[in-house]
């Protein structure tokens, strides 16, 4: 039983990963004034934190984002990418999964992850990038995707859930 759970987890950490990196660079929204862009990374990442629990949020928000950074032409990005989405997914997988079907509970796990979406970029790229002028910058586009990205997560996860009714039995 433990090897098909096990299996289970890697399968799905695998998938979601792949998840959160086709959706990075599926719809890439140039904005020419940060040399960045906006996709619909958080909406995955959002979804299968609160889908499949925080770590394999962790993981898959993690290495997808990163994933598609490399992929994308974006390889500076990569490793703050990694760490910014991966602590999304397990700070907004935390918060839902005592109780992932109360509304109000997942519109504060978006919340947390507008925040740390803003917040991570912001710190990282000042430390590893660029200067505080230039990363101040991309709050209000940091701010934009993952609000509309946590609000796509939070609706495709009510969907699925009220598709399937066991969907909550396979978080890790």
């Amino acid at each position: 039983m433990k090897e098909k759970k096990t299996a289970l987890h890697i399968s799905l950490i695998a998938l979601s990963s792949a998840l959160v990196a086709v959706f990075t660079i599926a719809v890439r929204i140039p904005v020419p004034a940060t040399a960045g862009y906006i996709s619909l990374c958080d909406a995955a990442v959002v979804f299968v934190s609160y889908a499949f629990g925080p770590f394999t949020g962790l993981i898959a928000g993690g290495l997808g984002s990163a994933f598609a950074d490399l992929l994308g032409g974006y390889p500076q990005f990569a490793v703050i990418s990694f760490a910014v989405h991966g602590l999304e997914a397990l700070l907004a997988g935390l918060i839902v999964k005592k109780n992932s079907q109360n509304i109000l509970t997942m519109i504060i796990g978006a919340l947390v992850s507008i925040v740390v979406v803003c917040g991570g970029y912001l710190l990282l790229e000042v430390l590893f990038i660029t200067t505080f002028s230039s990363a101040l910058v991309e709050v209000p586009m940091n701010a934009l995707q993952s609000g509309v990205g946590s609000v796509i997560g939070l609706l495709l996860y009510a969907a699925v859930v009220k598709g399937y009714r066991n969907f909550d039995s396979i978080k890790w």
